[in-house]
């Protein structure tokens, strides 16, 4: 019986050895079946390993911010100058402008932009309060 148990406890390191050779580096050309499993291990790899997103550059949102802050405040002036020709197709254009910023934006701060027809005021109502809830200012 001693015997037996001393034959285990030679053969764990000898098995342990073995199983390290594997992976040291030889000076013959590599097994088919190593390059096999080293493919598929580091696909694995990739797969496992999270990758994430870089933090948003604050300069890029802060660029944002004052752009939104001076096409809303032009289209304010439009709405509040009466003599302005094609008038209607400045404030159009001006908002349609202003909701590309608002969705920009939204992609910047984690917010889901929902398809909606262009220039909807409900969208573009629940862009800003989501926005402002994430501590957006413009």
């Amino acid at each position: 019986m001693e015997w037996a148990v001393l034959a285990v406890l030679m053969a764990i390191p000898a098995a342990i050895a073995g199983v390290f050779g594997l992976f040291v580096p030889v000076d013959r050309p590599v097994a088919r079946w190593r390059l096999a499993l080293a493919t598929h291990l580091e696909l694995v790899a990739h797969l496992l390993r999270h990758r994430h997103p870089p933090p948003p550059d604050p300069f890029a949102a802060l660029r944002v911010q004052e752009r939104l802050g001076v096409v809303i405040r032009h289209v304010q002036s439009l709405e509040a100058d009466l003599t302005v020709i094609a008038r209607a197709e400045r404030i159009i254009a001006s908002q349609l402008a202003y909701d590309d910023l608002l969705a920009e934006a939204c992609k910047m701060a984690g917010v889901d932009v929902q398809e909606h027809a262009k220039g909807d005021p409900a969208e573009r109502f629940r862009e800003e309060v989501e926005l402002t809830e994430r501590g957006w200012t413009w």
